[in-house]
């Protein structure tokens, strides 16, 4: 296993044994960030494009708050204006009544097609915010330092993109919508509410000021639960994810008891937030429907006796008498006003639970984006009378452009791949420093090899190489530039890399071959195969080339998932290689046959190889041998076995690498 994944500076690699104690473990389950009013103000920046469908969808709101409002309303007028005259006539005359039904039935028509359009137009603006939130997450990971997925599992990064997300698609298509219908229909029924009796209204005002007293006291204990829910929700699919990854280990190692006991505990905490949360939700609907009952039955009771009283009706018309079909209208109003604010109810502990996931996808966002200062870029060169110029096509010569901002110059240095460190310190957290004063030198066309137990610091260096870390002090030179200088996409373009850890994508073979080189022929990745010794069962698998993997690869062993890994970084055709124990996963036969490929893949580059078989690093020009971020021995396979020191105990026998 490589240095990097041993080092304790570092977010160890996942594991199936974890204590729980990380970023995402069950004591940071219950810990949560307030809810800032920047999170909503940036949230609804993503409905704002929207905005002519949002005003069709307010005014279909509108429609349907008043049809609903108009048709309760409707209700006292076929009362008082046709149902009891009729009662008193001898031979009634049903045509007007009719009439009146039809009409309260076509505003019920009219209220289920604004239903209808605002929904539809909602599923299209949720989804479409969803669909920009995603690509935006995407394409700023993309910029994130390495140091960022060191440091988070890979579930707690995908449940940004599932669970975070959903949450603000209920919000965006149901929540925000329903509370803006509510809001509204609050008011239009309220106005109807005053246009039936002044007297009435005052009843269901204290009435709904009792119910909300015990809403805020209910809700906001569980909207704390729902915020909790997701950052325990995030931290199980971490574990699960991790749990996928090492599912051989597991059983290898029978550790099946203590992955299910640490899964049991962070489930048993997502059950307990959830629980909570659910309880407290489940509670406020009953709550509020039973004092909505309760208001009701208050309300029949004042309303009777007014009216039997002979208690003049004060409303928005004048005053009048209290009639039977006023009493009616204003009981079907008041449930049409309780309504709203029951859902208004249910719906605060969605808020809670989407502005708690938008707050992470923001977070997600914030993150500092990986910094790049450098000016010198990586071009393809030509000579012309002794003198590197800049070239369209393709030369198979590459140089570093140096723009000269205050003469308006440019400057072109012939990329060759000397690699020097002077003086490196660096440490993965600033309180410990990991490596200490490395100086080397790799010249083009050398073969330098790191040695050393894991932890030493073989791969840090790699890793300093990529700039995937800034070192702290020291100085890092690429055909004599600062590699700070050169731009991190340009450097790394001139880098190959193959890792111990194979990362194959999914698609053809082919295409897995050109990742190394988009435009690349298909002759240039079958040459490439070739020369990394895959092509002969690449030819073999179903479809040759064009076999499609999935799932990393799955269907092939490990030894031919890195041959293809080799390939890839041979199509690229890079001046610097680095290898990070390249061979490791691969058969002794089969490892003979890619160290002649690689040979000759190395001619003419400079090399930088990891390995734990010495057998591979005996050819090299200069080998370092590392421990706790120091060299302690440096020289040629036949200088070090001279001094017999630690390499010469390694390959002795006499001491071996841990």
């Amino acid at each position: 296993m490589s240095e990097a994944k041993k080092n304790p500076q570092r977010k160890p690699a996942p594991q199936p044994m974890s204590t729980g104690g990380g970023p995402g473990g069950p004591r940071a389950m219950g810990a949560r960030q307030p809810i800032h009013k920047e999170t909503v103000t940036r949230l609804l920046k993503y409905v704002t494009p929207y905005w002519p469908r949002l005003i069709v969808v307010l005014v279909c709101i509108v429609i349907n708050a008043i049809a609903t409002a108009s048709a309760a309303t409707f209700l006292g007028r076929i009362i008082d204006d046709y149902i009891t005259p009729l009662l008193a006539t001898a031979s009634p005359d049903f045509g007007g009544l009719l009439g009146a039904i039809l009409q309260m039935a076509a505003l019920y028509v009219l209220a289920i097609l604004a239903v209808y359009v605002q929904a539809r137009i909602m599923a299209v603006v949720s989804q479409s915010v969803l669909r920009t939130v995603r690509d935006q997450m995407f394409a700023h990971m993309q910029t994130l330092p390495i140091r960022y997925f060191d440091t988070h599992t890979h579930g707690e990064v995908m449940s940004h993109y599932t669970n975070d997300t959903d949450t603000l698609r209920q919000m965006v298509s149901q929540v925000l919508p329903q509370t803006i219908s509510s809001a509204i229909t609050l008011i239009v029924v309220f106005i109807s509410m005053l246009s039936c009796s002044v007297w009435l209204t005052l009843v269901v005002v204290a009435g709904t000021a009792v119910m909300m007293m015990a809403t805020a006291r209910l809700g906001g204990r569980s909207a704390s639960f729902f915020i909790k829910q997701q950052t325990s929700l995030a931290s199980l699919n971490g574990y699960i994810e991790e749990m996928i990854n090492g599912q051989k280990v597991v059983k290898v190692f029978n550790h099946e008891p203590e992955a299910k006991q640490e899964f049991d505990q962070r489930n048993d905490e997502l059950c307990e937030n959830m629980t909570e949360a659910n309880k407290l939700s489940n509670i406020l609907g009953p709550v509020n429907n039973n004092m909505g009952h309760l208001l009701y039955v208050v309300l029949a009771i004042v309303g009777g006796s007014l009216a039997i009283g002979g208690v003049t009706n004060l409303s928005l018309g004048g005053t009048g008498a209290l009639t039977l079909g006023a009493i009616a209208s204003f009981l079907t109003l008041s449930r049409n006003f309780m309504q709203p604010i029951n859902q208004v109810v249910q719906q605060i502990n969605f808020i809670a639970m989407a502005l708690a996931g938008a707050e992470r996808i923001f977070g997600l966002l914030d993150q500092e984006p990986e910094q790049d200062e450098g000016y010198v870029t990586l071009v393809r060169a030509r000579e012309e009378n002794g003198q590197l110029v800049e070239s369209q096509e393709r030369t198979g010569l590459w140089a570093w452009k140096h723009p000269h901002t205050a003469e308006g110059t440019v400057s072109y240095t012939r990329l060759e791949g000397d690699v020097v460190l002077e003086h490196v310190d660096f440490g993965y957290v600033p309180e410990k420093t990991v490596l200490h004063d490395i100086t080397l030198y790799a010249r083009p066309g050398q073969k330098v090899a790191f040695v050393g137990a894991t932890g030493a610091g073989k791969t840090t260096i790699t890793n300093l190489i990529n700039r995937f870390y800034d070192i702290a002090d020291g100085k890092i030179r690429y055909d004599g530039i600062n590699i700070n200088k050169i731009r991190k996409p340009d450097l790394r373009h001139s880098l190959g890399v193959i890792l111990q850890d194979v990362n194959l994508f999914t698609g053809t073979v082919m295409e897995n071959i050109r990742y190394g080189k988009l435009d690349a022929t298909d002759e240039e990745c079958i040459a490439a195969a070739k020369l990394a010794n895959a092509h002969d069962f690449i030819t073999r698998l179903p479809d040759g080339y064009q076999t499609v993997l999935s799932g990393d690869g799955g269907g092939l062993s490990q030894g031919q998932r890195q041959l293809i890994s080799i390939a890839r970084a041979a199509v690229a055709d890079p001046p610097v290689m680095i290898m990070d124990e390249a061979t490791s996963s691969i058969d002794t036969r089969t490892e003979a046959l890619v160290q002649r490929g690689m040979d000759q893949l190395m001619q003419g580059r400079t090399v930088f190889v990891i390995a734990h078989r010495l057998s591979t690093v005996q050819n090299s020009d200069v080998i370092m041998v590392l421990d706790h971020g120091r060299i302690i021995e440096r020289g040629s396979h036949d200088q070090l076995i001279a001094q017999k020191g630690q390499y010469y105990q390694l390959y002795t026998g006499a001491f071996e690498l841990e």
